[in-house]
């Protein structure tokens, strides 16, 4: 992100992320990649999108039995204060955090992603 100080554009990291490394389905994974794709923005902010949602519902129907055999390791990086709500929703519901992330995908809303261009963003101080 850039930042827009007495006139001049100082490029700077956005320091409401943070990185965050779980096991993540590899074809969930594809299917996001193709998503981001079609619809100019990131995995992360697809996945970010779907964590909302699923927060905002408080509920979670989640059947450890049918777990993805496909799990690869994935880094990438995520709003701190959603990462932090997202830890203790799977906490309470005696989940992983990669568990409420795979089941997120499913609730996307795709009229409210961030683009890709969000990174590369001006702000004013």
């Amino acid at each position: 992100m850039w930042i827009l100080v007495n006139g001049k554009l100082i490029h700077t990291t956005d320091k409401s992320r943070v990185k965050f490394r779980t096991n993540v389905s590899k074809s969930i994974i594809d299917q996001l990649n193709i998503m981001a794709a079609q619809h100019d923005t990131h995995v992360n902010y697809l996945l970010e999108s779907g964590l909302r949602v699923v927060l905002a519902q408080g509920v979670i129907q989640f059947d450890k039995k049918s777990r993805p055999k496909d799990r690869i390791q994935y880094k990438t990086t995520y709003d701190e204060e959603l990462l932090v709500e997202v830890k203790a929703f799977a906490k309470e519901h005696k989940l992983s955090v990669n568990d409420v992330l795979e089941y997120s995908v499913n609730f996307i809303d795709f009229n409210s992603l961030k683009k890709k261009s969000n990174k590369h963003r001006i702000e004013k101080l």
